[in-house]
């Protein structure tokens, strides 16, 4: 597979990296972990991501592949506390949390420690940046990142203090391509693509909206206010597909492909990190990843229908 410097760093990282959210939310067993990343890392993965906010991603990754540390760069997110004492982004949270990632993910280093969607008001403060520069000064951490989107990612490219962003971006969701991207080029820092495949939101259509619109009928009788209830990833996807309408999008198959070659296809793009619990989907996938980028026709249809289908308010999805 095709490897990419990262940026200003000296990681030289696979174009596929390994998203690690679905193993925690879906509470993959450990067993499926093990052979899932040995079998990536036998196969050249050399890039792993995660966050201590989703649910037992680091001490699945930890028990894993941890005796395989030197094979691959470790990507963490920290900033959501999830003891009562500590608010988001309080400085001696993000402390104690660094620490406990690296007790998690049994190493004594993160080769990106990365912001996780901190507004722009949150940076301005300047606590989180002197916070995480004094982590990075115990050598706890190679690098810092910023994983976000939006004006807030445009606000952290240009504080001058980060050294990858990570940022959504697929064939359902390009606004990164207009501004975001492109800065991060101009300030050379190493990008990150997030949700490359959008979540798959073709596999299965109408099932997750149907078990959206459930939940959301059960909120009403409950009392709940609707609105406060955040429509997944794969609902907003799907919906946007159908309007965009794609030529591949009968074809499930294709559509992972061309989704997943355009994501590594998009100028400035180092890495895309890919999710997945099925060790057999990763090689699938690994596979497609190998095919390289798009032909430059294809890659400018993609974009065109982008530009001609899109809704004026459609955002970056959170």
């Amino acid at each position: 597979m095709e490897k990419r410097t990262l940026g200003k760093t000296d990681m030289h990282v696979c174009v596929m990296g390994f998203g690690s959210s679905q193993i925690g939310y879906e509470q993959t067993s450990q067993e499926t972990v093990n052979q899932l990343l040995n079998i990536a890392l036998d196969h050249g993965l050399n890039a792993i991501d995660t966050a201590e906010c989703y649910p037992n991603s680091e001490e699945l990754i930890g028990q894993a592949v941890s005796g395989r540390r030197a094979e691959f760069y470790l990507f963490t997110k920290c900033g959501h506390s999830d003891e009562d004492k500590f608010h988001d982004w309080d400085p001696d949270w993000l402390e104690l949390s660094v620490d406990r990632s690296l007790r998690r993910l049994g190493t004594d280093y993160i080769d990106v420690l990365q912001l996780h969607g901190c507004s722009e008001e949150i940076l301005q403060r300047g606590e989180v940046i002197q916070t995480l520069k004094k982590i990075q000064a115990a050598g706890k951490a190679r690098y810092l990142g910023y994983s976000g989107d939006g004006e807030q990612a445009k606000y952290a490219i240009k504080m001058h203090c980060f050294d990858t962003l990570q940022v959504t971006v697929n064939i359902a969701d390009q606004t990164a391509l207009e501004e975001v991207i492109p800065l991060a080029q101009q300030h050379q820092l190493g990008v990150i693509v997030k949700r490359p495949i959008a979540n798959a939101a073709w596999i299965n259509p109408g099932e997750h909206k149907k078990r959206y619109e459930r939940q959301l009928a059960m909120w009403k009788r409950m009392g709940k206010t609707p609105e406060s209830m955040v429509k997944p990833a794969k609902v907003t996807y799907e919906e946007r597909l159908l309007k965009l309408g794609y030529s591949f999008q009968d074809d499930p198959l294709l559509t992972t492909e061309l989704a997943l070659r355009f994501a590594l296809s998009i100028p400035g793009v180092h890495t895309a990190m890919v999710g997945t619990t099925k060790p057999e989907r990763w090689l699938n996938n690994y596979a497609l990843a190998s095919k390289g980028n798009l032909a430059p026709d294809q890659y400018k249809a993609i974009q065109e229908r982008w530009k001609e289908r899109m809704d004026k308010e459609w955002f970056a999805v959170p």
